[in-house]
């Protein structure tokens, strides 16, 4: 179920689509995050204005200095020992589609412990765009029964894993990295 669900996905997002898919957190909205066009698409979908950035999903640690230009020491054992899910907002984005990149140069990234988000990031060789299922200023869906019904309608894919989880879910904690290792909480 899972290695087909997540081919499915695999090729709507090689073809430049975007899909409805759950994550270690909420359940996202996501694309290809070196691919302009369909970053564009998400950011209408949400009706979301441009200057409000997206974060990526990555597979492992290792991949954080392929789209950050110096990640500061202190990020992998921030990763390490986060006990919930964490995104780390750093300086430097680099490799990824120009509409991810925040206007400071910053990019959020975290590092995906969902079954699904690792193997298809692990396929697709790229990171994926994570951003919440809903249309921007709405609250965000705490499961997938909570999605609305345009945002199914406006994904080219919803991928068919834990729909019927209605545990609540909550998005990451984000965290502000400077290059010399000073940290601040932007949500926690």
């Amino acid at each position: 179920m899972l290695k087909e669900e997540v081919a499915k996905a695999l090729k709507i997002i090689q073809d430049g689509g975007i899909i409805l898919y759950p994550t270690d957190t909420i359940w996202g909205i996501g694309c290809d995050a070196t691919n302009s066009e369909a970053v564009k698409k998400i950011f209408a979908l949400k009706q979301r204005a441009e200057a409000k950035s997206m974060i990526i999903l990555v597979d492992t640690e290792n991949k954080l200095q392929s789209y950050v230009r110096e990640v500061p020491d202190i990020a992998y054992d921030l990763i390490e020992y986060a006990e919930n899910p964490l995104t780390l907002v750093m300086p430097g984005a680099k490799n990824i589609a120009p509409e991810l990149i925040a206007e400071d140069g910053s990019v959020g990234i975290r590092v995906a412990k969902h079954p699904f988000c690792e193997q298809l990031i692990q396929r697709l060789r790229k990171p994926l765009v994570s951003t919440s299922a809903n249309i921007s200023g709405q609250p965000s869906p705490q499961n997938f029964g909570q999605v609305a019904p345009e945002i199914i309608e406006g994904v080219d894919y919803v991928v068919d894993i834990d729909q019927h989880d209605l545990s609540v879910k909550k998005p990451s904690t984000i965290m502000r990295l400077a290059p010399d290792g000073g940290f601040e909480f932007i949500r926690r």
